[in-house]
């Protein structure tokens, strides 16, 4: 499995290979996070493996940034061709855009995800015993840091 996390002695990104049960070992300051008691099941992440956090969620392992550049330019697209009264071209462009964002969803593969630590693991089985973002469950997490002063590390 891969995972990415913020490492918690020096807060740098780091993004690494791991077999379940084994140690974390941040290749920047040398910081050793040993995963939670019961962390894997046969394979499967039950808790996160670098903070004790049992709520984990599944979604899509595609940047955001991307998704919301590609909405924007379909709608800017589409308005141009419908300033021009391209009626066709711009539901064109709008189903062109509908069917990428369709295409993305079957291609793009799933990745587990951290509450609290917003650990992100890759290349893991089992996926289907997690549920999908709830953001009721971020929304405690988020006030919990803000109330601690913490960013959610």
């Amino acid at each position: 499995m891969n995972i990415t996390y913020a490492c918690r002695q020096c807060d740098r990104g780091v993004r690494q290979d791991v077999l379940a049960g084994e140690p974390l070992v941040c290749p920047h300051c040398g910081e050793k996070t040993l995963p939670p008691a019961k962390a894997t099941d046969g394979g499967h992440i039950t808790r996160c493996l670098v903070c004790p956090s049992t709520d984990l969620y599944v979604r899509k392992d595609f940047p955001q940034r991307v998704g919301v550049g590609l909405v924007i330019l379909g709608i800017v697209g589409s308005s141009i061709a419908w300033a021009f009264s391209r009626i066709y071209l711009t539901y064109g462009i709008l189903f062109g855009f509908a069917l990428l964002d369709l295409l993305l969803y079957w291609i793009v593969p799933n990745a587990l995800m951290c509450y609290r630590c917003h650990a992100e693991y890759r290349q893991v089985e089992g996926l289907e015993s997690h549920a999908a973002f709830d953001l009721e469950t971020h929304e405690r997490y988020r006030q919990q840091a803000a109330r601690l002063g913490t960013s959610g590390k």
